[in-house]
């Protein structure tokens, strides 16, 4: 709700003026900070190079192939698979060997021997360090490019079917968060007698309920999540043992044994607690339950913190605890918002007073938020084109116009509550609408009464009153009804309460799709590190002109080479020879190779085929990447005399 300190009475209308300031100070400083610079920083890990590179062509066959990330990753047997043309296994299917050195991570799986030319398919599939799963997938040639029959699954790293539960889950969980901790913070801190209202135990069981559900989900389906895609996987054993073996694995098992502790705090909030009627017992209670609670939504708040986000990348021991501080920020203020609403629109008790200490619980809670959120989004984005240019950044700018949204709604329920006045004064008014019906139940009591018979018997008495005893029930609940709805300001602020809950689910939701979305600063540096031979470039076609001289008889002449259309991929290579005379001329030999210096890729070799007199054709030519390319050509004039030369020419 209120965002801000509690009501101290009507102030100028200078107010929303202030309010308004102090909203636009808040957002300039959360983009001010934010792009502050800082070193690299990631989560999601990234593919940052490997050997042979993405489209190389090399001479002979490699005896391994390496991968190197932007930070640590866990493997497994399949985790990198080589696949010839025909699609079959082209590597020993060992385990890959971590080869990482100093802050370099690198993995590698040894090849066959003897492998025979063509174009192989590199699929590998890792998780990140903050419990992401990851995949790719790219290509190389040996000796020089074939067709290939390998066809790789579309889907993602973590996609499917099973992707869906999990993700669902994964919303499911913070939701439950909110409910228990939030709920529970709203019962010890702001109002006390909510301990014994139904509607309040019943929020505060649901989150319960909704996080160990979704914990147990996350758990089972954590082996095909990051791995087959498969649900039928999710009871599989040694899977399951696997992942107790990963981080995210054990940081979902120490929640569900925090969840265990949960249950014990909520069953002496709601039975011992709201029982209590010493004052005095009940100060010392709430004081052991506050620190007792305290610590067990740390350390739930802890087991995100632990395997997400802010356990990778810089100042990992500085970011956990922040983002457990965040976390709990947020269960305070939208979990104590939703307890508001349902105490405002289930129960007649509610006072003005505990919604003036939930006020200044929200206050405190944005000033939290604040802080440590500035702090996250420097670690994740760091620049002006990560925030507008990726999705995390544009996730981030939505998170934070909804946390504008929401305080300017929050400023009308702070409105609201110092108009604010409690139950018993509200009475008054709804007393005379109330009373009419009790004069009327009464006389109908009494008309019964009048009309039954003096010995009733012993079987129609007990109905009778049981029959009277549920119209006192109804006509209660119709008296506190009508109680609850004749104060108008309490009606104003269900309503702009209302209004906030419905922008908290939102936030919430952008909230949690953030946890699962590579942050901008990641994102940026890997597509720095792609490189061109990605996608194909724009060019144009090659023409070149080069004087030879083989030194024996009839050995001067010109070479003429056409390279259509000049760009990577497949291209027609065109070669004519002129004589001295200028006339086509016919040579023994021709050769003609490609080298990329700049990358270490070739030479590539191709062998024209001769066309018509002193023309010589080849077609498919593939130019694996963009660069400044070294064109060779071989021409032999006789069975000794032979020469090679060389130009430069730009393709792609």
């Amino acid at each position: 709700m209120s965002a801000t300190a509690p009501y101290a009475g009507p102030s100028p209308i200078r107010r929303p003026v202030a309010a308004a300031a102090l909203l636009a100070a808040l957002l300039s400083l959360v983009f001010g900070l934010l792009l502050a610079g800082a070193g690299p920083a990631s989560a999601h890990a990234a593919l940052t190079g490997s050997d042979p590179q993405d489209g190389a062509v090399v001479d002979t066959a490699p005896k391994e192939v390496t991968l190197s990330f932007s930070e640590a990753i866990a493997v497994g047997d399949d985790s990198i698979r080589v696949l010839d043309p025909s699609g079959k296994r082209a590597d020993t299917e060992a385990e890959p060997r971590d080869l990482s050195e100093g802050g370099t991570v690198r993995y590698g799986v040894a090849l066959h021997s003897g492998l025979p030319d063509g174009t192989y398919t590199v699929a590998w599939q890792a998780i990140s360090a903050d419990s992401h799963p990851i995949s790719g997938a790219f290509t190389f040639s040996i000796g020089a490019p074939s067709e290939t029959t390998v066809a790789l699954s579309s889907q993602e790293a973590g996609g499917g079917p099973v992707g869906v539960v999990y993700d669902i889950a994964r919303y499911a969980a913070y939701g439950g968060f909110v409910l228990l901790v939030g709920g529970s913070a709203f019962v010890l801190i702001c109002w006390r007698g909510g301990a014994s209202a139904l509607p309040m135990q019943r929020l505060v069981v649901r989150g319960w309920l909704t996080l160990t559900a979704a914990t147990l989900v996350m758990l089972l389906l954590r082996n095909p999540y990051t791995g087959s895609g498969k649900f039928a996987d999710a009871f599989d054993l040694a899977g399951l043992q696997s992942v107790l073996d990963t981080k995210p694995g054990a940081a979902l098992v120490s929640r569900l044994l925090l969840l265990g502790a949960a249950a014990l705090f909520i069953a002496v909030l709601f039975g011992t607690y709201a029982r209590r009627e010493d004052e005095q017992e009940r100060k010392d209670l709430t004081f052991g339950l506050a620190v007792g609670g305290g610590v067990v939504a740390a350390g739930i708040a802890a087991t995100w913190a632990m395997s997400e986000h802010a356990s990778t990348g810089i100042q990992a021991s500085i970011a956990m605890p922040v983002d457990v501080a965040h976390l709990l920020a947020v269960a305070a203020w939208l979990g104590g918002l939703a307890s508001l609403l349902v105490a405002l629109y289930r129960t007649p008790d509610i006072g003005s007073a505990a919604v003036r200490r939930f006020s200044a619980v929200a206050f405190a809670s944005v000033v939290v938020l604040a802080a440590t959120g500035i702090y996250q989004s420097w670690r994740q984005v760091g620049s002006w084109s990560a925030l507008t240019g990726t999705r995390y950044g544009q996730l981030l700018i939505i998170k934070v116009a909804l946390i504008a949204v929401l305080l300017a709604v929050a400023w009308f329920s702070r409105r609201w509550t110092g108009r604010l006045t409690d139950a018993s004064a509200a009475s008054s008014g709804a007393e005379a609408a109330s009373s009419g019906a009790e004069v009327v139940f009464s006389e109908a009591e009494e008309a019964d009464a009048a009309t039954a018979p003096d010995e009733a018997s012993d079987d129609v008495a007990p109905e009778r009153a049981a029959q009277l005893a549920r119209q006192r029930a109804v006509l209660t609940a119709t008296k506190k009804k009508r109680i609850r709805d004749a104060d108008p300001e309490r009606s104003g602020l269900r309503r702009s309460v209302l209004a906030e809950a419905a922008v908290a689910v939102v936030l919430l939701a952008v909230t949690t799709m953030l946890t699962s979305t590579e942050p901008g600063r990641t994102e940026e540096e890997a597509a720095g590190g792609a490189t061109a031979a990605t996608a194909p470039a724009a060019g144009g076609p090659v023409n070149l002109s080069m004087p030879f001289d083989t030194g024996g008889r009839n050995g001067k002449g010109t070479v003429r080479i056409d390279i259509d259309p000049g760009r990577t991929g497949s291209n027609d290579l065109h070669v004519w020879i002129d004589g001295s005379d200028g006339e086509p001329m016919d040579v023994p030999e021709l050769k003609v190779a490609l080298t990329l210096e700049s990358k270490d890729i070739g030479p590539l070799p191709v062998v024209p085929d001769r066309l018509a007199e002193g023309h010589w054709t080849a077609s498919g030519v593939q130019i694996p990447m963009a660069g400044d390319w070294k064109i060779d050509v071989t021409v032999r004039t006789s069975d000794i005399d032979q020469v090679t030369i060389d130009k430069n020419a730009k393709i792609g």
